[in-house]
């Protein structure tokens, strides 16, 4: 197999690669003024498996991915494999009011159009693979959360809200740990608790894991409880990095102690590879395993 990496996942394709021990080509991708997006895989064939490496945020990627799909089968790719780190449009799989698209349906059925398997990580329903008429697989980032902090002195492992138990029960028992979660009482209209829902943090190294951190805001105000309640430090870790609007300046003078983000986004943050997850996957599906 070769991977071929588009503009949005150049360092985590050629990380792949390298796990994978196989060749790596990158996409020339550009931009015409109008806008419009010029690729090219600079191969005269493709007489192997592809596996194309791209987000699919924001939209331009998305774009990108369609013109990947279509330069690799011109080229003879005898599969194409999908890796996309980061689904975009993934949490709007239903339709909330009148007049509103399926964008996540909308989606995989464009992207199922000329492809063989697809691989995400994370993704924000699983449900919505479904829409993909190939073999897919969503994995789970938490035992590469897990293998990086395996030996930083972390105590306890906690999620943001109830939403996300899950993930920091997947973490915690990678590690080891004990879990929670947080709760948020609303003490007024102005006031809110946060705090665990039953574990105490005094004198404990906390460890904060999420999907996504878009804004920053829920953790930063979730760090200030926990050190209030005595947590000795408060580490912080997500699978996309999103990080609008600056946010990854609100961290620096919060009680945070660090912010780290999987590498499915580049940021400035993102020093936990995914990328021995995705190699596992692979050879999974090529051995006929899924």
């Amino acid at each position: 197999m070769l991977v071929i990496g588009g503009s949005a996942s150049i360092d985590l394709a050629k990380e792949l690669a390298t796990v994978l021990d196989c060749p790596y080509i990158s996409a020339s991708t550009m931009r015409f003024p109008d806008g419009e997006c010029y690729t090219r895989i600079d191969m005269e064939k493709i007489d192997d498996d592809a596996v194309i490496v791209q987000n699919t945020f924001p939209d331009g990627n998305l774009v990108e991915m369609f013109l990947l799909q279509d330069a690799a089968r011109r080229l003879g790719a005898k599969s194409i494999t999908l890796v996309i780190p980061y689904f975009g449009y993934a949490r709007q799989d239903r339709v909330f009011k009148p007049g509103e698209p399926e964008s996540a349906k909308i989606m995989c059925k464009m992207l199922d159009m000329n492809c063989d398997r697809v691989i995400t990580v994370d993704i924000h329903k699983e449900v919505v693979l479904d829409n993909f008429t190939c073999p897919h697989k969503d994995l789970k980032a938490a035992m590469a959360i897990a293998d990086y902090f395996a030996e930083k002195g972390i105590d306890i492992v906690l999620s943001p809200d109830i939403g996300a138990a899950g993930r920091a029960k997947e973490v915690g028992d990678y590690m080891g740990l004990p879990y929670d979660h947080l709760n948020k009482t609303r003490l007024s209209g102005t006031d809110v608790k946060i705090a665990p829902a039953t574990a105490d943090v005094k004198g404990k190294n906390v460890l904060i894991v999420d999907d996504m951190i878009a804004t920053g805001g829920t953790i930063v105000a979730a760090s200030a409880a926990l050190k209030e309640a005595g947590a000795s430090a408060v580490y912080v870790a997500c699978t996309h990095g999103v990080f609008v609007n600056n946010a990854l300046e609100r961290f620096t003078g919060s009680p945070v102690e660090s912010v780290l983000s999987c590498n499915t986004l580049n940021n400035a943050v993102s020093h936990i590879s995914v990328a021995g997850l995705v190699a596992d996957a692979l050879k999974d599906a090529f051995a006929g395993k899924w």
